[in-house]
């Protein structure tokens, strides 16, 4: 089987689930072409397990002080380029194509009439899921950005949706640092950050982020993006404090970390990730860098341990199938694998009891 897998690449989320998948698909003898856009060649790290990948330049979002900005979006983004790219691509000698809501793969698919899988969070979004921030722009783009014929969708919880949870592998947790906090907020200005956790004497504090600074406290720490760096620090540390994307969560939450995350703003999938992770009480949520948000979590946060099947394999067994239709009973079957542990009293516990019902 020959598959041609488009990966969005704005966030790291998503080559992070294609890491997952990659040795997987291999093992099942699939040759894949991994194609990724939405981000400078140059900017792309430790991609050796994708091989000879293809690059294009696709389609991004523009942030400004933690929120979208929908009108440097549209000035950043050269749309003759991208009809150029998704021309530039031919699936004639493909078995499937799938896509991690990348939209030159999508689009390069729905126009050779081929019947594109889109695999990622965002094809959640199609089922009755909690859903806020939204409105017509924020439906179109979720509608139309990278458009797929069958949705796998992932997520934290079923929501007694046919939606699959996250495709994620975390390294073996280690003895874990109480006053150790990995903060990631990549949208956010990192004098805003400092400044928001120098009040915190008593917690030592790891900033990933690509920006730097000249004067902080000797708590805080700032390290350079780096998938290994980050994966070592989130080994050991007590909590995360991040955005509300959908990767890291999942991670954090496979290890048992606390969460506290802060959605970017007029962002919709953000918003509405930060409603669930409340809705399922997995994760506590802030709506601005707020000292007293951080302090009550530091204090009184909860950490449940979420531990996932592996998802990456099902997913392959589904493809080599050949049906590729999101079967109840498959889904069904998945999550009944998950387990739930609360880490404050070290004992197995529910699935999560929802506060209040899907939208």
């Amino acid at each position: 089987m020959k598959i041609f897998y488009g990966v969005q690449a704005t966030g790291n989320g998503h080559i992070t689930r294609a890491r997952v998948m990659a040795p997987r698909l291999k093992a099942a003898g699939i040759e894949v072409t991994y194609l990724f856009s939405g981000r400078a060649w140059n900017k792309l790290f430790e991609m050796e397990v994708f091989g000879d990948y293809e690059w294009r330049c696709g389609l991004t979002f523009s942030t400004k002080a933690g929120r979208v900005s929908y009108l440097k979006t549209g000035f950043r983004n050269n749309l003759l380029q991208f009809i150029r790219d998704i021309k530039s691509l031919d699936f004639s000698r493909y078995d499937a194509v799938i896509t991690d809501f990348e939209p030159v793969t999508a689009w390069a698919a729905k126009l050779q009439n081929i019947k594109a899988i889109g695999l990622g969070h965002q094809y959640a979004f199609g089922q009755a899921i909690p859903i806020t921030g939204d409105d017509i722009l924020a439906r179109s783009i979720m509608k139309y950005f990278a458009p797929a014929a069958t949705g796998l969708g992932l997520h934290w919880y079923h929501f007694e949706q046919p939606i699959l949870p996250p495709i994620i592998e975390t390294p073996k947790v280690e003895t874990i640092k109480a006053d150790k906090i990995l903060v990631y907020l990549p949208f956010e200005r990192i004098q805003d950050i400092v400044r928001l956790l120098e009040r915190f004497k008593k917690y030592q504090f790891y900033i990933y982020t690509s920006s730097t600074i000249q004067h902080k406290p000797d708590h805080i720490h700032i390290r350079q993006l780096s998938r290994s760096g980050f994966q070592n620090d989130l080994k050991d540390a007590a909590g995360v404090i991040c955005n509300a994307g959908f990767e890291l969560a999942s991670e954090s939450l496979q290890m048992g970390k606390k969460l506290l995350v802060k959605p970017l703003r007029a962002q919709m999938e953000q918003l509405s990730n930060a409603l669930a992770l409340e809705e399922t009480q997995l994760g506590a949520v802030m709506p601005e860098l707020d000292p007293v948000a951080v302090d009550f979590w530091l204090k009184h946060g909860r950490a449940i341990k979420v531990t996932y099947p592996d998802v990456a394999q099902a997913i392959v067994e589904w493809l080599l199938k050949g049906d590729w239709r999101v079967d109840l009973a498959w889904v069904r079957s998945v999550w009944d694998q998950v387990v739930y542990h609360d880490c404050a009293t070290d004992h197995p516990c529910p699935p999560p009891r929802l506060l209040h019902a899907a939208n």
